[in-house]
């Protein structure tokens, strides 16, 4: 399966600046998914909002949000089929959440106490979860491509029907765990979607110092991938492509799509983005917001109210809340499971290690938040 001719210019779009949906391209998302997953947009940013709050108070370490990139990332995970796995670069706690992971597990992983799902064993928004066939965030830039990649060739052999999809800056594209994954997913035919949030900046590098080509989708002819760019703060843009980029790679064409988006905050808490973008930038790229892109959609709909926005955003808060304030109450990793998970059978040295690990006293103070 071959897709359409790709051509240099070509972005696709479904939101109209009126905030209409040209008929030849709505995605055809029931009312109902439509404001389910712009509430999940909603809840994203509010939560992006709340743990930069906690990380400057000092309750939590750091945070890498997704502020400006909501659409990318809650687009192209809701257009995965149940049975699919997503590789996530750091951004994508939202899609995680969307996959089914428990908010109070997520913020448990953002405090690393005993509750959190990798046990501490991780830095904030490092996230993990196999029940959500979501794969681990890992701080080196790209290893998530080639380890989908991977994964992807190995369900193929296997004969699973599945598909991979994989997130990386555009940054990312320098790195050669890209060259890597994209080779061997072209050579190989794997079925996987190299999803890259051109956010327009690599921390603060940006992307015309990144790469000399007029875009990124274009790199896709280098490896024998498909290229696809879409509107990357357009939902229902994001969802109907994401949806063709799996069809392709599903039949044997990988896709390489590149979302088209801004990042609104800083790289990390960790970054002052001020330092390097200018306020006329960056109040022109508010403009672009994928939230009030998609409520303006839903409320010409007759599906969204000023009551509903404010009852959600009241509910987002309180569900966040409580969540912390658990979070903060419960007790840190117990050492010794910092063996677990690591071998299906632990190995000798191992077991010696884990022995003396029982006796040996805990420093004080170790896991208080």
């Amino acid at each position: 399966m071959s897709g359409p001719e790709f051509v240099l210019g070509d972005v696709v779009k479904v939101l109209e600046p009126d905030a209409t949906v040209h008929p030849d391209n709505d995605p055809g998302l029931s009312p109902e998914r439509c404001v389910a997953l712009y509430e999940h947009m909603v809840m994203t940013r509010a939560l992006d909002e709340r743990l930069v709050t906690l990380q400057r108070q000092g309750r939590i370490g750091f945070h890498i949000g997704s502020m400006g990139e909501e659409a990318t990332i809650i687009g192209t995970a809701a257009a995965l089929d149940e049975t699919d796995w997503l590789f996530p670069c750091y951004r994508e706690f939202g899609a995680l959440l969307l996959r089914g992971m428990p908010l109070q597990a997520y913020i448990d992983n953002m405090y690393g106490n005993a509750n959190d799902p990798v046990k501490g064993r991780q830095m904030p928004d490092h996230y993990s979860g196999k029940p959500y066939r979501f794969g681990s965030v890992s701080s080196p830039i790209g290893t998530q491509i080639t380890q989908a990649v991977g994964f992807a060739w190995a369900a193929k052999l296997r004969g699973e029907k599945l598909a991979a999809i994989v997130y990386f800056g555009e940054g990312a594209t320098s790195s050669n765990e890209f060259h890597c994954g994209a080779n061997f997913a072209g050579v190989y035919r794997t079925p996987t979607v190299l999803v890259c949030r051109n956010n327009g900046w690599a921390i603060s590098v940006p992307a015309e110092k990144q790469s000399a080509t007029d875009t990124f989708a274009q790199k896709a002819f280098a490896y024998g991938l498909h290229p696809i760019r879409v509107d990357g703060n357009d939902l229902l843009a994001v969802y109907k492509a994401t949806r063709e980029a799996l069809a392709l790679a599903r039949a044997g064409t990988p896709v390489l799509l590149e979302c088209l988006t801004y990042r609104l905050s800083g790289h990390s808490t960790s970054d002052d983005p001020t330092r390097y973008r200018g306020q006329d930038e960056m109040a022109a790229e508010r403009l672009k917001d994928p939230l009030p892109r998609m409520r303006a959609f839903l409320e010409k709909k007759g599906l969204w109210s000023e009551a509903k926005q404010a009852a959600l955003i009241a509910k987002v808060d309180a569900d966040v809340k409580a969540a912390v304030e658990k979070a903060e109450h419960s007790a840190a990793p117990e050492l010794d499971t910092m063996f677990d998970d690591v071998f299906a059978e632990r190995p000798w040295h191992l077991r010696e290690q884990y022995e003396e690990s029982k006796r040996a006293p805990r420093a004080q103070g170790h896991g208080s938040h």
